[in-house]
């Protein structure tokens, strides 16, 4: 450790939490955003009675959860702009940009395992409930936004934390399309200063501190909602 240099560390610390963890911490708000949502949807569509609604939802997260991410990073990065100016009859690519192509893949890859944990939280329903919703007089779409979806988020919020946490630490995945993430940021410092153990360590250190207090934090919550019930 005799020539370990903490300076390097300390000198790039505005630069990695200004420019990296902002870029990673926004993209990881967006995509659990627009996945809970887009997911919700999902685990509704593969409840529904209309079977054809129910295969193209089953399709879509069979095909999101048997890809591995980075692929599907690459798919859209590079693919789409070019099928984006086909439809639109351009003669270049449509440019989308590193942070919107990876807001977009997050929130559509990661839409399908909230979709999982939403199916498992509206199935946790006892049907008693929807019947009493139904003989009072509410319809499905009542049914599913007044009664059944708030007891379902309530029920599987901490495992939709978790899913987050570990969206958290996959965000570390854009850097094989160069965006500027925190994995990013100390990639180009490390490269730059040729100081690759001191970076890397610095970023482990700081993913495993966030992820376990992040962790703890669900831990504390599960604790209290099983209380409450």
């Amino acid at each position: 450790m005799g020539s370990f240099d903490f300076d390097v560390i300390v000198r790039s610390l505005p630069y990695l939490f200004r420019e990296g963890m902002i870029f990673t911490l926004t993209l990881t708000l967006i995509a659990m955003t627009g996945g809970i949502a887009f997911g919700t949807l999902l685990a509704m569509m593969r409840l529904s009675s209309r079977r054809g609604l129910s295969v193209l939802a089953g399709g879509y997260v069979d095909l999101m959860r048997s890809v591995p991410l980075v692929l599907v990073i690459f798919w859209f990065f590079f693919l789409v702009p070019w099928i984006g100016g086909w439809v639109l009859g351009a003669a270049r690519p449509v440019q989308i940009g590193a942070f919107a192509s990876a807001a977009i893949t997050f929130t559509m890859f990661e839409a399908a395992y909230y979709c999982e944990i939403m199916r498992a939280g509206i199935q946790s329903i006892r049907r008693g409930q929807i019947d009493a919703s139904y003989a009072l007089g509410l319809d499905y779409r009542r049914t599913m936004t007044l009664v059944v979806l708030p007891q379902a988020l309530r029920n599987m919020l901490p495992v939709l934390l978790t899913q987050t946490i570990v969206l958290f630490q996959d965000t570390s995945l854009v850097y094989v399309i160069s965006a500027t993430d925190f994995l990013g940021a100390a990639a180009k410092i490390a490269n730059r200063d040729g100081r690759l153990v001191e970076m890397y360590l610095f970023v482990a250190v700081v993913y495993f501190a966030l992820s376990l207090v992040a962790s703890h934090g669900v831990r504390r919550l599960q604790i209290r909602l099983a209380v409450a019930r």
